[in-house]
């Protein structure tokens, strides 16, 4: 996955989870009315990927621009990051629920501005708004749900928020498939967003507030009385107990560490174990977004048709098998991460991720390499006023190739015979694709037709299936681990903030990269950084798997340092400030 927190649950609490579920409804009831943040969080992320191919088609400024086709794309992430900063001060003041409903408000006007759009500087406010809800959905929803869950089945609970996110991005994909053919197709793949909020502010309005933050403005009847909704009767009290004891060491961590954000993160940094638990937490969280996972989950289409496939439909059918994976890939991380442990996985997950990323690389250079040429006589056929300007001032026109005529910033017409012999370089103008497209030729405006498009597609799903199970979901769990329990709320949160900005750096450069070093190149950079990113989580991450907290910050404290065999061995200088 690729952003929001997921909490540890094993099989034994899954099973228990589907037994409460069945004695009290409510409780299911509160937590998927809460997870729609999730499914608009997971919707957001794929439904851009899909609509950008449409909004290029009717703005031919962002046809042209890939700086601002990025924009488009990664507002939301700037917009998020501004939201999950916000949400902790907002959730605080008016309560979890709140939080909710006005994220919810915000995500709808989002959806609506992009819809109706007349601009794409109007889509750019749209997607701000949007990120914006989609930032405090991502922290107020699991916690909301994490508040008002009976303890013994908390972590299965929470994790279905994260399934929401993976089966939002899907739902996007199967929306986005959906619209193709109708009038209006991006505008109706965006404005579809707007109809999640308003079923959740309709569910969200008849459910209590979270009994946590009601007990903390002692507003103590009225959390009882949502407990007893939750608990069965003879454990009411216990729980009241529970919390009252939780609160009061909450408040009293919170008087030690400063009331403000930066007395908070100094804190944190000057702590010996803590800083190192940072050092592990932020590195999973950075490796995490810079193996390139956000360039399949918001350009997923966009690569499929720089393999070859140039049909929008086509390269959103193939996208939709990328988002089915990672769906998958989510429930096999549920299963396998109690078994296995967290350190073994993300380094084996990497390690294929690595893999697949050097063999897309090789695959998109030799579809590079191997790209149709232009013939003089198939692009004359057209008329020398519509041919690409920098073909015609060429020195030798003979050398170049389709990838030639697309860095030229044109557009390849094939060759009406066969896709892979010698075909048109056009001015990539509407005009002159309607015009190819005549001719029942296939246009080529982002990838050439190749024999290696299937492949990979192939190796794209392969690194899906790599990621998902590991890198996609174990981070967040490491970082619900690592952390003192004082500082678990700041250590978390340091973490969040820097998955969110590795996120908006990725997706904000990937096209530029693309357009400069080549699809195989791109994936060849995200490949080798990726390997900076292995030996960090081997050097600094240690395996959290079934120890208790206490365990993690002695080890933590000891100076964690692994040995090629795979122990560890510990510093003996050890500082504790």
């Amino acid at each position: 996955m690729v952003e929001g927190g997921v909490v540890k649950a094993d099989k034994t609490e899954f099973t228990e989870c589907w037994r409460t579920a069945w004695q009290t409804p409510y409780i299911m009831r509160l937590a998927l009315s809460a997870g729609i943040g999730g499914l608009l969080f997971g919707y957001d992320t794929g439904v851009i990927s899909g609509a950008l191919l449409y909004i290029r088609d009717d703005f031919e400024s962002v046809d042209k621009n890939t700086w601002l086709q990025a924009t488009i794309v990664s507002m939301a992430v700037a917009g998020a990051i501004v939201g999950a900063a916000g949400g902790g001060i907002i959730n605080d003041k008016f309560g979890r629920k709140k939080s909710i409903l006005f994220a919810d408000v915000v995500f709808f006007f989002g959806a609506v501005i992009m819809a109706i759009a007349p601009a794409p500087w109007v889509i750019i406010v749209g997607r701000l708004l949007v990120g914006f809800g989609v930032g405090m959905a991502s922290m107020t929803s699991p916690l909301y749900i994490s508040e008002c869950s009976p303890a013994r089945i908390r972590g299965a609970l929470v994790s279905t928020n994260g399934l929401l996110i993976t089966g939002g991005q899907f739902l996007s994909y199967l929306i986005n498939l959906a619209f193709t053919k109708t009038n209006g197709t991006w505008r109706w793949m965006l404005g579809v967003a707007g109809i999640p909020p308003v079923v959740q502010i309709v569910l969200m309005l008849s459910l209590p507030e979270s009994p946590r933050w009601l007990y903390r403005k002692n507003k103590v009847e009225e959390a009882r009385a949502i407990l007893q909704r939750i608990y069965p009767d003879d454990e009411v009290e216990m729980e009241m107990k529970a919390l009252a004891s939780s609160v009061e060491a909450e408040k009293a961590d919170e008087a030690a560490l400063g009331d403000d954000i930066f007395s908070k993160v100094k804190g944190a940094f000057s702590n010996t174990v803590v800083r190192r638990g940072l050092y592990a937490g932020i590195t999973v969280q950075v490796a995490q977004q810079f193996v390139g996972i956000n360039t399949v989950m918001y350009y997923a289409p966009t690569i499929v048709q720089f393999a070859g496939f140039a049909s929008n439909s086509v390269a959103l059918a193939l996208s939709l098998i990328t988002s089915g994976l990672n769906v998958v890939g989510s429930l096999v991380s549920m299963a396998f991460v109690d078994r296995y442990g967290r350190r073994r996985l993300m380094i084996v997950s990497m390690t294929l991720t690595i893999g697949f990323l050097v063999a897309l690389s090789i695959v998109f250079m030799q579809a590079s390499s191997h790209a149709p040429k232009v013939s003089s006589i198939e692009t004359a056929h057209f008329g020398k006023n519509t041919t690409c300007p920098k073909y015609l001032t060429v020195p030798d026109a003979s050398r170049w190739s389709c990838m030639s005529c697309l860095k030229a910033k044109c557009g390849f017409c094939a060759n009406g015979a066969s896709e892979y012999q010698p075909g048109a370089c056009l001015d990539g103008t509407n005009v002159l694709k309607a015009t190819c497209h005549a001719e029942h030729r296939v246009f080529f405006e982002n990838g050439c037709p190749s024999k290696f498009g299937f492949l990979a597609v192939i190796l794209l799903g392969l690194y899906i299936i790599a990621y998902a199970p590991g890198m996609g979901t174990v981070p967040w769990i490491v970082n619900s681990e690592i952390y003192p329990l004082r500082y678990r709320g700041i250590g978390g949160g340091i973490a969040a903030v820097a998955n969110w900005v590795s996120n908006l750096i990725v997706s904000e450069s990937y096209l530029s990269l693309t357009e400069h070093l080549g699809a195989g190149g791109t994936f060849f950079l995200f490949a080798g950084i990726s390997c900076i990113g292995l030996g960090f989580i081997f050097w600094f991450v240690p395996e959290t798997k079934g120890l208790q907290f206490e365990e993690v910050e002695k080890i933590l404290a000891a100076g964690y340092r692994p040995d090629l065999c795979g122990g560890k061995k510990k510093r003996k200088d050890v500082d504790t400030a």
